[in-house]
């Protein structure tokens, strides 16, 4: 029931703006997906949006894909930098389900460590709790 009650509240505080973020400076592209705290599980909203902003690009083999995931601090620093691998490797075969070829992606795993949000809040934690898919072109 608690646990219930905390996903309603994170994915209330996800969608008030932060939830697929797509940054368009400099043709650079993002798209985020949050996780339950200790989590690495993607929820089937969150595949069918990936799937749908990849395929919004028309040739995606023109772009870098970076997949870069982070944890907030709670718990060690080596369970979270295997939280952040694992949230990577998820994200990985959700973009090989979607046929991104292999050699494509670049995978950063940064844990608890260079966190985007302040890990002192709660709402700070629960932005930190993602990892982001990266499209930059190949030019840049």
């Amino acid at each position: 029931m608690l646990r219930s009650i905390f996903f309603l509240f994170f994915f209330a505080c996800v969608m008030c703006g932060v939830s697929g973020q797509e940054m368009d400076t400099a043709k650079v592209h993002i798209k985020s997906i949050y996780f339950g705290g200790g989590s690495y599980f993607i929820d089937p909203e969150q595949s069918i949006e990936l799937r749908e902003w990849l395929e919004s690009f028309d040739r995606i083999e023109q772009y870098e894909i970076i997949i870069q995931s982070h944890t907030d601090n709670i718990g060690s620093q080596e369970f979270n930098q295997y939280l952040s691998q694992m949230r990577s490797q998820s994200v990985f075969e959700k973009l090989m389900e979607n046929l991104i070829l292999e050699e494509a992606i670049e995978i950063k795993s940064f844990g608890e460590n260079d966190p985007t949000y302040s890990n002192s809040e709660l709402i700070g934690r629960l932005k930190n709790r993602r990892t982001d898919v990266i499209l930059k072109p190949v030019s840049l």
